[in-house]
């Protein structure tokens, strides 16, 4: 086995693999930091590396494995967590210049559950300031690019997590996603990526963005997310919101299939604009489910879609006023995008605010209150494939100082409403930049939006495509 295939190895082989002696953690890991060194400057998804820190751990953990001692599911596997959370000892900066070198004194609880399952984080990835944008660039660590096309946009705000996992930069990543954040880099970087339902992992400090944030898992393959998922997900207190619930045997459930299941596919939400290429791929896809998987799918009209994009943008620009006070002293070295939205944003009353809020809950239980017709919904993931990271909106797209959700109507609905949603790759467009179908949930069914992206996967497999990068 070549270095390059023990990078790209699924993580959930890799495990196993480990633990039967078959493979080193020590040899993975060089492997692993091998290909960062010689090809990560040209993509640039990591804002902190921790090479020595990650050698000592792989030594440890090869250890370990010739002493026959008790081994986590993810022993020895390398992962990637994302530079808006928490890790103990490690710098943690939000991609701004306002926060640069500030160390957490503990760790987010996913991150520890990580560790205790034998994970070994290789480094914190790249976030736009604050993760307050869709594009993959950040006034801290400047453009993250795509893997499949040098200086195109590879998505936020888990910028550096979608470029890594499509790079071979580690076998598991950490996103989270307050309105397509998983997803969207997923779609751009032809990775998979789990929104999962809010409260599933635990996020501590909870954000005071009115619990629209989800932090979940993004990998190569639905399997080894679905791991992932299975070791961060459960309560904890620390997230007074986070699910009673244990976790479900994801990955174990995962061949269940979805012959019968009742889908609905909107390929606009009766609103959005989407690229020609991006609708005819995705529309190919939702024939695999009707006409492979056995699904019952039809194309539906979506009544609760239409106040969507009214409501993302008030409390876009809402919740991101909160970094007003940072102004005065930063406002010269902030992404110019964010100084527009918090300004926009600064003058909203507590009146309107709560307002707004009401509308808010009735958009997210009218979700809900549909989805209970059907099993799944399908959409695009994005309405574009990916473009130059140096811009906020495609150029042949309407261009606005902040606005970039425009092209980004298919993801925060469901941030808004709390239900499981996926990124799943479904193809390439004529230039060779992936494409994402969306896979939506019933609130709480992880289980199903999983099993569904690996019917999907199993019918059109993606994982051994890997974009050309020269060292």
């Amino acid at each position: 086995m070549t270095d390059e295939d023990l990078c790209f190895l699924p993580a959930h082989r890799l495990a196993t693999m480990i633990a039967n002696r078959q493979v080193s953690p020590v040899e993975v890991m060089r492997a692993v930091l091998a290909r960062i060194e010689a090809l990560d400057p040209q993509v640039n998804a990591f804002a902190t590396l921790l090479p020595e820190a990650s050698m000592a751990a792989a030594r440890r953990a090869e250890a370990a494995v010739g002493a026959g001692a008790a081994l986590g599911r993810l022993h020895g596997v390398p992962v990637t967590i994302k530079d808006l959370t928490a890790t103990r000892g490690i710098p943690t900066q939000r991609g701004s210049r306002i926060f640069a070198g500030m160390v957490p004194d503990e760790d987010a609880p996913l991150v520890t559950r990580l560790r205790e399952a034998g994970a070994i984080a290789i480094g914190k990835t790249t976030t736009p300031e604050f993760g307050w944008t869709g594009v993959s660039r950040s006034p801290l660590t400047g453009i993250t690019h795509n893997p499949w096309k040098h200086g195109y946009n590879a998505g936020a705000s888990s910028a550096g997590a979608g470029a890594a996992a499509a790079a071979g930069f580690g076998h598991l990543h950490q996103g989270s996603d307050g309105a397509g954040s998983i997803r969207m880099p997923s779609h751009f970087c032809g990775v998979f990526g789990h929104k999962p339902s809010y409260g599933r992992v635990p996020y501590a400090p909870p954000p005071t963005n009115d619990a629209t944030s989800h932090m979940g898992p993004m990998a190569r393959t639905v399997r080894d997310a679905a791991l992932m998922l299975a070791v961060m997900a459960g309560p904890h207190p620390a997230d007074y919101t986070s699910l009673e619930a244990p976790p479900a045997d994801y990955p174990g459930r995962l061949g269940g299939g979805i012959a019968g299941r009742r889908v609905a596919f909107s390929a606009d939400l009766g609103h959005a604009h989407v690229d020609e290429e991006v609708a005819a791929l995705v529309a190919q896809a939702v024939t695999v489910f009707a006409d492979e998987l056995g699904a019952r799918v039809e194309t539906v009209a979506t009544p609760w879609a239409a106040e969507g994009p009214e409501l993302a943008r008030f409390f876009w620009a809402a919740h991101m006023a909160g970094h007003e006070q940072y102004l005065p002293e930063w406002e010269q070295r902030m992404d110019e995008g964010l100084v527009a939205c918090i300004r926009q944003g600064a003058p909203i009353t507590a009146a309107r605010y709560q307002q707004m809020r009401e509308r808010k809950m009735a958009y997210g239980s009218a979700i809900n209150r549909w989805m209970q017709d059907w099993d799944l919904l399908l959409t695009p993931a994005v309405s574009v494939a990916a473009f130059p990271a140096g811009r906020l909106m495609p150029e042949h797209w309407p261009q606005h100082e902040w606005d970039w959700l425009s092209w980004a109507e298919f993801s925060y609905p469901f941030n808004m409403s709390h239900n499981p949603a996926a990124s799943v790759p479904c193809g390439f467009t004529r230039d060779g930049l992936p494409v994402g179908l969306q896979i939506v949930g019933r609130r709480f069914d992880d289980l199903g939006v999983l099993q569904a992206a690996a019917a999907f996967e199993r019918a059109r497999p993606w994982a051994d495509r890997r974009p050309l990068l020269a060292g």
